[in-house]
C-alpha cells in the first residue's frame, strides 16, 4: 500500500491510498480509501508508516509549561547511600517524623552544608533548593522542628552508639581515639570556654570533642566536652 497525491485541475490534489496487485501478469493499482479530508500531518506519518520509516518527531513546543524544577540527582546518590547504610534504620527502627528529619539533615550536610536555618529553608516547599524535602516528606519543617528533632536524637544517642559498637567493633579489637575542638560564636551553651584551641585562634569560646572509630576510622561513638577540658579529662588517656 502507499499514498498517493492525485492532480485535480485547479482544484488540490487528491490523496489516495492505493496498493498495487498483479493480474495476468501485469501491476495493477485500486484505490482503497480516499485520504483528502485528512490533515497533512496525519497523512504523512500513515506515507512514512507505509514506506517502513519512523513516524515525524514530535513537536513538543508549546505542549509542556514548566511551572518548577529542582535539582534531584545529587540527593538520590546520596540518600540512596545512606540507605543502603542502613542509617534509617541506625537512628531507630521505628518510622517516623523525627527519624526522616533526621536523615535529612544528615543528608543535607553532605549536600549543602548549612546551620538548621538553611537546612529547613532548603527543605520547606516554598523554598526549596532540591528535591530532598518532597523526597522525605519534610517540606513544611521549619528550624524550630530540627532543633526539636535534635534533641529527640541525643537522647537515642547511646542507643545508636550500641549500635554502632555492634556492628562494627568486635571483642577485644583495636580502637582510635581523638580529641578535638570547635569554636562558637554563640554565649549561652553551658558547655562554651576558653580552652586550648586545637586551630591556634585563641581567645574565644569553644567545645571539646572526643570521637572514637573503629580501626577503618568509622565512628562509633562521639561525646563533647566543656571548652576548657584537657584531653586527660576526656578519657584519651
Amino acid at each position: 500500500m502507499y499514498v498517493a497525491k492525485v492532480p485535480n485541475r485547479g482544484s488540490p490534489p487528491a490523496v489516495l491510498l492505493r496498493e498495487s496487485y498483479r493480474e495476468a501478469g501485469k501491476v495493477k493499482n485500486r484505490t482503497l480509501a480516499n485520504l483528502s479530508s485528512w490533515p497533512e500531518a496525519r497523512i504523512d506519518a500513515l506515507s512514512r508508516v507505509l514506506k517502513g520509516q519512523p513516524p515525524p518527531a514530535a513537536d513538543l513546543d508549546g505542549a509542556f509549561e514548566i511551572t518548577r524544577s529542582l535539582p534531584h540527582g545529587h540527593v538520590a546518590a546520596v540518600l540512596g547511600t545512606a540507605r543502603q547504610l542502613g542509617l534509617d534504620e541506625l537512628i531507630d527502627p521505628v518510622p517516623s517524623r523525627h527519624r526522616d528529619l533526621v536523615v535529612a539533615m544528615a543528608v543535607a550536610q553532605v549536600i549543602a552544608p548549612g546551620s538548621k536555618l538553611a537546612i529547613a529553608r532548603g527543605l520547606r516547599d516554598q523554598t526549596a533548593a532540591s528535591s530532598l524535602g518532597e523526597v522525605l516528606g519534610a517540606g513544611c519543617c521549619d528550624e524550630d522542628d530540627l532543633y526539636e528533632t535534635m534533641d529527640w536524637l541525643a537522647a537515642r544517642q547511646q542507643a545508636i552508639e550500641d549500635a554502632l559498637a555492634a556492628r562494627h567493633l568486635a571483642g577485644g579489637t583495636l580502637v582510635l581515639y581523638d580529641v578535638s575542638s570547635a569554636a562558637f560564636e554563640g554565649r549561652t551553651c553551658p558547655l562554651g570556654a576558653i580552652g586550648h584551641p586545637k586551630d591556634g585562634v585563641r581567645g574565644r569560646l569553644q567545645i571539646v570533642y572526643g570521637l572514637l572509630t573503629s580501626k577503618e576510622g568509622i565512628p562509633v561513638a562521639i561525646e563533647v566536652f566543656a571548652g576548657n577540658t584537657g584531653e586527660s579529662g576526656t578519657g584519651a588517656c
